[in-house]
């Protein structure tokens, strides 16, 4: 019964071409840069600040902006389009944050949006440490050696 159920899903799930999506993702991600290139160079020259605080400023409007076009309801359909072009960089971890605050927003501020913004990015943000201070450690180690 169990096996008959499994073909009949695989049977009726819709295929993914996955040449075409990995193609799409590229070019978004690489969209991406480019639109994080042109904000870092368009505050270095319009604000005459240096480099490395003309970054900060381009995470903050990226995160805005994905946090901004969640709230309205259309980044949704363009993560389902771009697939990991958008969800790989910083706009990826505000939609996720964002879109757990909209989900949990009726429950009221602490119990729904404190208690469950950080649900999925949580993850993403304690193995991101984790990892990271594990390939220090590593790094340390060969360099040591």
């Amino acid at each position: 019964m169990k096996q008959n159920y499994q073909d009949i899903v695989k049977k009726n799930s819709p295929k993914e071409n996955v040449l075409i999506n990995a193609i799409i993702a590229f070019i978004t991600g690489g969209v991406m840069g480019i639109v994080g290139q042109f904000l870092i160079d368009g505050y270095i020259s319009w604000f005459d600040i240096p480099t490395k605080e003309a970054t900060v400023c381009m995470l903050v409007t990226l995160i805005f902006f994905s946090s901004l076009f969640t709230s309205l309801g259309f980044f949704d359909k363009w993560v389902n389009f771009c697939k990991c072009g958008l969800i790989i960089p910083i706009t990826g971890f505000a939609h996720a944050t964002m879109s757990a605050a909209l989900e949990y927003r009726k429950e009221g501020l602490v119990t729904g949006i404190g208690m469950n913004m950080l649900k999925l990015s949580g993850a993403v943000i304690i193995f991101g440490v984790v990892s990271s201070f594990v390939f220090s450690l590593l790094r340390m180690v060969v360099g040591l050696i």
